[in-house]
């Protein structure tokens, strides 16, 4: 039995989502607006969050902000619309949420988004505690702003980061255990500076899995046709990726 909280402005849609879930032995916590959402979580974390996007007070896709902001958002959200665009439902995801469902919710749509959510929960719950990784402090290069970043596994003392003609910061990454670098400066704008990262981390996983859609579906948690979607903004072709081996 799992504690699922359901927010959703429509009752009707409550009262069902409640039944549904209740008759498959799960504990259902209602909440008709954001600010009942938040009471609900400041009570404690529920092991699930099924959330409507649209409401009258403040909309789901802000709530998720606030719950990531703030370092609550602990828990597998799946988030609920029947009028949602394609760049909204990207939106939650690059935020957090894990998975997203078009309204009207078909029966066994629910249910596999929802025990997908809660076995990420307790893979989560699972996980074994890393130990603290070396601190690798910032090492400015005279007059050139570069800083390093490097993985655990990289030597303390790494060769500095590829110096920009225009002295812009960058952060040169190292995937653990492969020897990939990747650059990234400080100086693009959020969008195009968060758009690079997401096209590192993506292509990073294609090459990993050897260009599988399946298994990095599952290893970045996200639903295979949003991970489609995804890489389709970003322009990453997978198929190329696989024959490269990055």
């Amino acid at each position: 039995m799992a504690n699922i909280l359901v927010v959703d402005d429509e009752m009707g849609i409550r009262e069902l989502l409640s039944e549904i879930l209740g008759d498959e032995g799960h504990a259902i916590t209602l909440a008709e607006n954001a600010q009942q959402a938040r009471e609900a979580r400041a009570g404690g974390a529920p092991d699930l969050v099924l959330l409507d996007i649209w409401m009258p007070d403040t909309d789901g896709v802000t709530l998720l902000k606030e719950w990531q902001r703030d370092g609550l958002l602990t828990m597998p959200v799946i988030m609920m619309s029947g009028h949602a665009t394609i760049d909204t439902a990207v939106e939650a995801t690059r935020i957090g949420a894990l998975n997203f469902l078009e309204k009207p919710i078909a029966l066994q749509k629910l249910l596999k988004a929802v025990q997908q959510g809660l076995t990420r929960a307790q893979e989560v719950a699972r996980a074994p505690l890393v130990p603290p990784r070396p601190v690798v402090a910032a090492v400015p290069v005279a007059d050139s702003g570069v800083v390093t970043a490097a993985a655990a596994s990289a030597p303390m003392y790494a060769p500095p980061a590829p110096q920009m003609t225009n002295g812009s910061r960058m952060v040169h990454a190292i995937s653990q255990g492969e020897g990939t670098g990747y650059t990234l400066s400080f100086d693009l704008p959020l969008r195009e500076a968060r758009d690079a990262f997401e096209r590192m981390y993506f292509e990073h996983h294609l090459g990993r899995e050897g260009g599988s859609m399946t298994r990095v579906a599952e290893k970045t948690g996200l639903e295979r046709t949003h991970l489609y979607r995804k890489l389709k903004q970003l322009g990453v072709e997978p198929g190329k990726l696989a024959k490269k081996g990055v």
